[in-house]
């Protein structure tokens, strides 16, 4: 077994090698599975006692170790808004959660070969495998970062047919070219006739060049339509662990407009700004903001914009005379819900406000609050977790005086594809990304996030403006080019022309129907499963 543990390492390296933000090795995914794949064929053709649990562990090391090496900075997030021991236990989800669902696809995939040929037994594992990563996007615990698809963020030129298939169509690919070239490898080994391993190397080549060049033909020839609006981003760069400590609200409000003004045209329709950046201890209350110095000092800097807009980041609050939503809280009397916020201003007393829906698991909602009430104790305290935060169901568009529709996506919902598609559906003619990134420090997760923010700008063929506290702020074309990014942990700002989009791409219109098919091909083969063990036992 120690041949097969070393293989399964092997596969973990390349994975977490091949993915972003390393550069230039993103094409290692066509093969970091094989290792993989041949040690599981090791146990299942081995002389070995409980295969499956063998199998089950392979593929739960390899989930593990390849999680953890590319994720590593999660620990850092959770910790800055809760101890150590409970950030600890918190990171287990994206660390150990994913790679045990990884496992059951590998057993899962066990299981179908001791009934059924290895290549409808291939088919399976990659249904079981997309399930899984449909599953780990929308229940209480999502966490849809190492969705396979994300892999190729960083080597966008090769990826531009995600306009169709969003990322589980590169999940489809890459698992498509692994399997294709195992089985090369083992025909070889095993024996075939040349004319079947020849077949399955011209499959390689095929499906390897054909998404490739038609991808770089898309990118080379791509145009945008002349529409433009400009845009400015702005970074401040507050510390977020002493956001209250070393500046005022106002200090930060009046450094937030100062960087405005440095770069502002007269014809600036956006100013965006980050997660929370306008916050004060206990925040705003939505309902009366209208009324409070923050919108009149920033209404007065609006003033010299004709068409200007504010779009931001905000903390604020409802209060309520009876809990209205199942996140309501009890406080002295009445009930509130605060939020994690995107809010619009402009030159008038009307505001738009979005309440971040995709929020964090154990930070920001807690998971399975009927199921687990138990644990409430262990997350009191923790960034309002007990109650969670409040929510809205699905996304909303801004719009300005004149017409023009931004998407606001706050934080890590920009790794959502099919949240983001919902809000081109409502008019968005672009993406404004508000986020932190500065909780986890200089480390991998702010490169990560913002390489992701590509994939959305290829789905939906909008410009991304990308507003990060501490970096990486940039501005993302509709090709996927960050063609301005600034440095991190620096205060500044930056502008440019981008161009709105009012055209809808074949994967907004559809959403994600490879997942759909793939959790459709799961059931099925799960049924297969049960109806060959069902035949077994009455065999006996």
């Amino acid at each position: 077994m120690k041949k097969n543990y070393l293989l399964a390492l092997l596969s973990a390296f390349l994975l977490w090698l091949a993915w972003p933000p390393i550069p230039y090795t993103a094409p290692l995914l066509w093969v970091a599975f094989i290792p993989l794949l041949f040690a599981l064929e090791n146990v299942m053709r081995g002389d070995y006692r409980k295969k499956g649990m063998k199998v089950f562990w392979l593929g739960g090391l390899t989930g593990v170790v390849w999680n953890t090496a590319s994720i590593y900075w999660v620990f850092n997030a959770m910790n800055a808004v809760m101890p150590v021991y409970a950030a600890a236990f918190v990171s287990l989800i994206p660390f150990c959660l994913a790679a045990l669902l990884m496992a059951l696809a590998f057993r899962l995939y066990y299981q179908l070969r001791k009934c059924y040929p290895i290549g409808w037994s291939l088919t399976g594992l990659v249904c079981f495998w997309i399930a899984y990563e449909y599953l780990h996007q929308t229940w209480d615990l999502a966490f849809p970062w190492m969705t396979l698809g994300n892999g190729f963020a960083n080597t966008h030129q090769l990826i531009q047919w995600y306009e169709y298939t969003g990322v589980y169509g590169g999940t489809v690919w890459i698992w498509a070219l692994n399997i294709l070239l195992f089985l090369s490898i083992l025909s070889a080994r095993d024996g075939f006739a040349r004319s079947h391993r020849r077949k399955l190397l011209v499959a390689v080549i095929v499906l390897i060049g054909v998404p490739s060049f038609w991808s770089l033909w898309r990118y080379t020839t791509y145009e945008e339509r002349e529409n433009p609006s400009n845009v400015v981003v702005v970074q401040p760069n507050i510390d977020p662990y002493g956001k209250f400590t070393f500046l005022t609200p106002e200090s930060q409000l009046d450094n937030l407009i100062r960087l405005s003004e440095s770069i502002a045209q007269p014809n600036t329709e956006f100013f965006i700004w980050p997660e929370t950046a306008i916050a004060r201890q206990g925040g705003f209350d939505e309902d009366r903001f209208y009324e409070h110095p923050t919108f009149l000092h920033i209404q007065q800097f609006l003033d010299t914009y004709k068409n200007g807009n504010v779009l931001s980041g905000i903390e604020g609050y409802r209060i309520y005379n009876s809990p209205q939503t199942s996140t309501a809280r009890a406080f002295d009397g009445v009930y509130y819900d605060a939020f994690n916020s995107a809010v619009l201003i402009e030159n008038s007393a009307k505001l738009q406000y979005y309440h971040k829906s995709k929020l964090v698991a154990g930070a920001e909602q807690f998971p399975f609050a009927g199921a687990l009430a138990f644990m409430k104790p262990l997350f009191k305290g923790f960034g309002g977790t007990t109650g969670s935060y409040g929510r809205q169901d699905k996304p909303s568009v801004f719009y300005s005086q004149s017409g023009i529709g931004a998407a606001p996506v706050i934080c890590y919902e920009s790794i959502w594809g099919d949240y983001v598609a919902k809000y081109i559906e409502q008019g968005a003619q672009f993406i404004a990304i508000v986020t932190n990134d500065g909780w986890w420090g200089d480390t991998a997760g702010k490169d990560q996030h913002l390489a992701y923010a590509k994939l959305r700008a290829i789905e939906t063929r909008r410009w991304v403006a990308r507003s990060a506290n501490t970096g990486i702020s940039a501005f993302i074309n509709q090709r996927g080019d960050a063609v301005q990014r600034t440095k991190w942990w620096v205060s500044t700002a930056i502008k440019q022309d981008i161009n709105l989009n009012e055209e809808i791409t074949f994967y907004v219109k559809t959403g994600d129907y490879f997942a759909y098919a793939g959790c459709g091909g799961s059931l099925a083969f799960g049924l297969m499963i049960l109806f060959a063990l069902a035949k077994r036992k009455n065999n006996r």
